[in-house]
C-alpha cells in the first residue's frame, strides 16, 4: 500500500474548499484554488461529456448547479464551460483544467461518476487526461462496473471503492470488489464501524477515508474508525496536515 500512503497525511476537501455554495461553489476552480492555498488534498467528481471529454461536476442533472435544464451527457465540454455555476463567474471546468491549476501541489482524489448507458469510455478518457501528470492522484467510484475497468486503463494509479451502508447485503457487495485491485476505500462516516472496514484496515492494511465529515463528532469518529477524512463546511486543524 506504499503507493497510497499519502492519502492518510492530510484532510481531503470535498469537491474542493467551497463555502457550502454561498459564494465559492463546489467543484469549481476557485474552490480548488482555495484548497491548494490551505494545503488540503482535493476530492472531485468527473463525468463524460457528449463529445467524450471529462468535466468536473457532481450531479447528472444540470439544474441544481447551473440553473439549466438537461443532463451533463447531453452537452459538449465547450457548452458546459459556457455555463456558470451558482450564478457566479466560475464555469464548469474540465479535468484537464483542474490538473493545470493544481500542478501537483496537493493530492487529488477523483471520483468517476457512472451513468448507465452514457459512461462508455469514461475510464479510458480519464486515463488519457491523467497520462503524464506528475502529482499524487487516486481514482475511485461507487460504480462497480467502472471499478472493474480501472486495472485495464490505469493499472499504476491507486484505485478505490467509494461506498456506504452497514447492512449485511451491502457489506457483502463491498467485499466482492476486493477482487479488482483496489488499494483504498472511501466510506460513509455515518456507517462506521462495520465488518468490511474492520477487515480492510486490520487484515489488508488498506487506507480508509471517510465522507462527508461536517462537524467535530464526525472528525472524532473518523479518527477512531478510519485514517483520514473528506470534509466540508469547516476548516480542519492545520496540525492534521502531515
Amino acid at each position: 500500500m506504499s503507493g497510497i500512503s499519502w492519502l492518510k497525511k492530510r484532510p481531503v476537501a470535498h469537491r474542493g474548499l467551497h463555502d457550502m455554495n454561498k459564494t465559492r461553489w463546489e467543484n469549481t476552480l476557485p474552490a480548488f484554488q482555495a484548497a491548494v492555498d490551505k494545503g488540503y488534498a482535493i476530492e472531485c467528481d468527473v463525468h463524460l461529456t457528449l463529445d467524450g471529454d471529462v468535466i468536473v461536476f457532481h450531479d447528472n442533472d444540470l439544474k441544481r448547479l447551473t440553473g439549466t435544464e438537461g443532463f451533463v451527457w447531453q452537452r459538449t465540454a465547450a457548452e458546459l464551460a459556457a455555463l456558470r455555476v451558482g450564478g457566479t463567474d466560475a464555469h464548469v471546468p474540465t479535468l484537464a483544467e483542474l490538473l493545470a491549476l493544481v500542478r501537483g501541489r496537493v493530492p487529488l482524489v477523483i471520483e468517476l461518476k457512472g451513468i448507465p448507458g452514457h459512461d462508455a469510455g469514461l475510464v479510458a478518457k480519464v486515463a488519457e487526461v491523467l497520462k503524464g501528470y506528475k502529482g499524487k492522484v487516486a481514482i475511485m467510484s461507487f460504480d462497480h462496473w467502472l471499478i472493474r475497468e480501472f486495472p485495464v486503463h490505469m493499472p499504476d494509479i491507486p484505485a478505490g471503492l467509494t461506498a456506504w451502508g452497514d447492512l449485511q447485503h451491502e457489506v457483502e457487495a463491498h467485499f466482492s470488489m476486493l477482487a479488482h485491485n483496489i488499494s483504498f476505500v472511501s466510506y460513509s462516516v455515518v456507517h462506521l464501524p462495520n465488518p468490511f472496514i474492520t477487515f480492510v484496515r486490520d487484515k489488508l492494511n488498506m487506507p480508509v477515508i471517510t465522507w462527508t465529515v461536517r462537524d467535530q463528532p464526525m472528525v472524532e469518529k473518523t479518527f477512531a474508525e478510519a485514517d483520514q477524512m473528506t470534509f466540508e463546511g469547516f476548516e480542519p486543524d492545520p496540525a492534521l496536515i502531515g
